[in-house]
Protein backbone atom coordinates (compact mmCIF):
# COMPACT_ATOMS: atom_id res chain seq x y z
CA UNK A 1 0.00 0.00 0.00
CA UNK A 2 1.67 3.21 -1.16
CA UNK A 3 1.10 6.37 0.87
CA UNK A 4 1.96 10.04 0.64
CA UNK A 5 2.52 12.28 3.65
CA UNK A 6 3.72 15.76 4.48
CA UNK A 7 5.61 16.76 7.61
CA UNK A 8 3.29 19.30 9.21
CA UNK A 9 5.39 20.10 12.26
CA UNK A 10 7.65 18.73 14.97
CA UNK A 11 6.59 18.32 18.60
CA UNK A 12 9.53 17.26 20.71
CA UNK A 13 10.78 13.93 19.43
CA UNK A 14 7.73 13.44 17.23
CA UNK A 15 6.95 14.49 13.69
CA UNK A 16 3.30 15.23 13.00
CA UNK A 17 2.51 13.87 9.55
CA UNK A 18 -0.55 14.54 7.42
CA UNK A 19 -1.13 11.32 5.53
CA UNK A 20 -3.10 10.83 2.34
CA UNK A 21 -5.73 12.97 0.69
CA UNK A 22 -7.79 13.03 3.88
CA UNK A 23 -4.72 14.26 5.78
CA UNK A 24 -4.94 11.80 8.65
CA UNK A 25 -2.81 13.07 11.52
CA UNK A 26 -0.10 10.60 12.49
CA UNK A 27 2.57 11.08 15.15
CA UNK A 28 5.78 9.49 13.91
CA UNK A 29 9.14 9.18 15.69
CA UNK A 30 11.41 11.91 14.36
CA UNK A 31 14.43 9.62 14.56
CA UNK A 32 12.91 7.30 11.93
CA UNK A 33 12.55 10.04 9.31
CA UNK A 34 15.16 10.47 6.59
CA UNK A 35 18.15 12.53 7.73
CA UNK A 36 17.56 16.23 7.14
CA UNK A 37 13.76 15.96 6.88
CA UNK A 38 12.05 19.22 7.73
CA UNK A 39 8.61 20.77 8.03
CA UNK A 40 6.85 20.90 4.69
CA UNK A 41 8.79 17.98 3.20
CA UNK A 42 6.70 15.43 1.33
CA UNK A 43 7.27 11.76 2.01
CA UNK A 44 6.22 8.64 0.19
CA UNK A 45 6.42 5.04 1.23
CA UNK A 46 4.61 1.78 1.46
CA UNK A 47 3.63 -0.91 3.91
CA UNK A 48 3.69 -4.59 3.20
CA UNK A 49 2.88 -7.62 5.30
CA UNK A 50 5.96 -9.63 6.22
CA UNK A 51 4.48 -13.11 6.04
CA UNK A 52 7.60 -14.87 7.38
CA UNK A 53 7.92 -12.64 10.42
CA UNK A 54 4.18 -12.89 11.12
CA UNK A 55 4.27 -16.68 10.99
CA UNK A 56 7.35 -16.86 13.25
CA UNK A 57 5.66 -14.62 15.83
CA UNK A 58 2.50 -16.74 15.72
CA UNK A 59 4.54 -19.89 16.26
CA UNK A 60 6.35 -18.33 19.26
CA UNK A 61 3.06 -17.28 20.83
CA UNK A 62 1.49 -20.69 20.23
CA UNK A 63 4.51 -22.39 21.79
CA UNK A 64 4.39 -20.12 24.85
CA UNK A 65 0.66 -20.70 25.28
CA UNK A 66 1.18 -24.45 25.08
CA UNK A 67 3.91 -24.27 27.75
CA UNK A 68 1.69 -22.18 30.04
CA UNK A 69 -1.24 -24.51 29.52
CA UNK A 70 0.95 -27.52 30.32
CA UNK A 71 2.23 -25.88 33.53
CA UNK A 72 -1.32 -25.12 34.68
CA UNK A 73 -2.43 -28.71 34.15
CA UNK A 74 0.53 -30.15 36.13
Amino acid sequence: MEFQAVIDRFEGEWAVLLVGEKEYVVNFPKELLPKGAKEGDHLSGNFRIDQDSTEQARQRVTSLLEKLSKKESD
